[in-house]
């Protein structure tokens, strides 16, 4: 192998790791997004698991990035839970610096 090819395969390593670990964090995030959503609707256990678990799902589908946001502003509303736009954002993003803050820290 080349110098070149060295450097080529480490850029393709270190991609795929990122990648990887991306995945994780989002996963992460969204499972603590939607147990803090399913605590604010009133739910808990199984129940506030299977939520959490349905917003990795909905992730995975990549249908359009403001349709976590949708669906949960849309979830806490039918429960008759009122936050501003600016609270749920707030949460998501502070949810996503602890899930990569617990995902890079093991």
């Amino acid at each position: 192998m080349t110098a070149f090819d060295d450097k080529e395969k480490a850029a393709e390593n270190k991609y795929a790791h990122d990648q990887e670990l991306d995945f994780k964090v989002h996963a992460r995030a969204h499972k603590l997004l939607g147990l803090w959503a399913a605590g604010k609707m009133g739910l808990s256990g199984l129940v506030a698991e299977e939520y959490a678990n349905s917003l990795i799902t909905l992730d995975l589908a990549k249908t359009n990035p403001r349709h976590l946001f949708e669906k949960i502003r849309g979830d806490l509303l039918a429960k008759d839970v009122h936050m501003s736009d600016h609270d749920i954002h707030a949460e998501m993003h502070r949810l996503e610096g602890l899930a990569r803050k617990q995902v890079t820290q093991g």
